[in-house]
């Protein structure tokens, strides 16, 4: 069975060309004073919710599950790690705002829900907005991530990362009927791409570009 991830995917165009996007309600986001975003690696907060993080200028707290070492299996661990912690970093300023970063190191590509969830626990208390990755959206990692931060009991928005490759305009494997969109000023939208050309570790092997062009739209998409 060829994963859904190495599969060719749906092209930008089809998801701008679906009025069933356009149609979503949008999300609310008028009280919110401060987020927390939960990234099972690094960009995955900027790929996911750059935009509306960088629209909102509140104070952040992310909370950094891994530190992105497996994706290039060929590469010293270490030396990826520390690449991608920095684009972490020089993306985040791209978004501007008030961030606090936690990493909780665990192993790329082996994120357990069991390790993961008594770590979130106390992290995600205390914000107005909590963010994560759909617990359906085919990697493993981003799946674990989004599991474990429903497990705390607290109301989380998901945000698909692989869905928009895997996934169709209208596909009944997406939960379109709790699905929220959140419209970006073209200051955000920017902002999103920027932070998004900060990861050149992943740009072109990972990331492709019919892959980044979905997260070049002026909204973005949280699950309820």
């Amino acid at each position: 069975m060829v994963n859904r991830i190495d599969a060719p995917g749906t092209a930008e165009d089809a998801w701008r060309a679906w009025p069933g996007l356009r149609d979503l309600p949008v999300l609310d986001l008028s009280g919110v004073r401060s987020a927390v975003v939960v990234a099972a690696h690094p960009d995955d907060e900027v790929l996911g919710a750059g935009g509306l993080l960088a629209m909102l200028g509140v104070p952040v707290r992310l909370v950094a599950v891994t530190d992105g070492e497996a994706s290039h299996p060929h590469l010293d661990p270490a030396d990826l790690a520390a690449r991608r912690r920095a684009e972490s970093a020089a993306a985040l300023r791209r978004l501007g705002g008030d961030w606090e970063v936690v990493r909780l190191g665990l192993p790329d590509a082996g994120v357990r829900d069991a390790d993961l969830a008594p770590r979130l626990a106390g992290l995600l208390d205390g914000f107005d907005l909590c963010l994560a990755p759909w617990e359906h959206d085919a990697h493993p990692d981003h799946e674990a991530a989004g599991r474990a931060a429903l497990a705390t009991g607290r109301p989380v928005l998901r945000f698909p990362i692989w869905g928009w490759h895997w996934a169709r305009p209208g596909d009944p494997r997406v939960p379109w009927e709790r699905a929220w969109r959140v419209p970006l000023p073209p200051s955000a939208v920017a902002a999103k791409r920027a932070a998004i050309g900060c990861f050149a570790s992943q740009l072109g092997t990972i990331l492709p570009p019919g892959v980044v062009e979905h997260f070049t739209r002026d909204d973005e998409v949280l699950f309820r």
